[in-house]
């Protein structure tokens, strides 16, 4: 069985995988969902939903300072990556000896399109059209509010672009980024560029920078007009079977905000 990955790489596999290593939590999580529990040999440090597969899958290191000699000792017949969260060296090192497959995801839709992709690569399409078709039905009854906003993700200050999947999740709320370079994917800002957007809302995510009350002070006196706001990061920028619980996130999010 041959399949080609969403970077153009094809891969051949003699019989459904048995030993899948997983380089990405979102991806890790779907594939506990899909009833892969027995089939999951390796998870990234990063992997921790759900908890049970965090504590008895082993760990290979963190998704851009994998373990090499720890995956290579597991012997997987699959490895499954995403081309934003590997690093390429890496994920190059393990294509000379095992089957690699490689998701690139900008959008919601190429994240419902990995699901299916993953399912059929696993042999578990039935559960994976199940969980997409789930995803598409909440996302089409989303909420909207015509503001704009500036979602940070680090300090020092770094904001979501509009072509990244974070910026594709705030797109399907209406939301108008303030980031207004459609090309910059994930800007750095200095407080006076941040004074200068003037966005009417700011979201600080709670991944990969831990923001917190403190942040949300300190991002008020910089933007004293802004409504500021802590957000689950892991609802607006994981891709996998987590998108199922994003919805209903957002409907409580945006009613606090229109």
């Amino acid at each position: 069985m041959q399949f080609t990955d969403h970077l153009g790489n094809t891969i051949s596999l003699r019989q459904t995988p048995q030993r899948i290593v997983s380089l990405v939590p979102s991806q890790s999580e779907l594939l506990w969902d899909l009833g892969l529990q027995s089939r999951l040999a390796g998870i990234t440090k990063f992997c921790i939903h759900p908890a049970a597969m965090h504590r008895q899958v082993v760990r290979v290191g963190g998704t851009k300072t994998l373990h090499i000699d720890k995956i290579r000792a597991l012997e997987p017949d699959l490895i499954i990556g995403n081309k934003e969260e590997n690093e390429r060296s890496q994920i190059e090192l393990l294509q000379q000896n095992f089957n690699v497959w490689m998701s690139d995801i900008h959008t919601v839709e190429d994240a419902l399109r990995t699901i299916s992709d993953i399912g059929v690569l696993t042999g578990t399409s039935e559960n994976a059209t199940a969980i997409a078709e789930n995803i598409r039905a909440s996302f089409a009854g989303l909420p909207h509010l015509d503001k704009t906003v500036l979602y940070l993700i680090w300090k020092p200050y770094m904001a979501a672009g509009r072509k990244t999947f974070i910026g594709d999740m705030l797109s399907q709320l209406g939301l108008q980024n303030a980031i207004s370079d459609v090309d910059s994917r994930y800007p750095a800002l200095t407080p006076d560029a941040i004074r200068a957007l003037n966005p009417q809302l700011v979201f600080l995510s709670s991944e990969p920078f831990p923001f917190a009350e403190n942040h949300l002070e300190e991002l008020q006196l910089l933007l004293p007009g802004s409504q500021i706001v802590l957000v689950d990061g892991e609802l607006f920028s994981w891709y996998g079977s987590r998108l199922q619980k994003s919805a209903a996130y957002f409907h409580s999010l945006l009613s606090r905000l229109s």
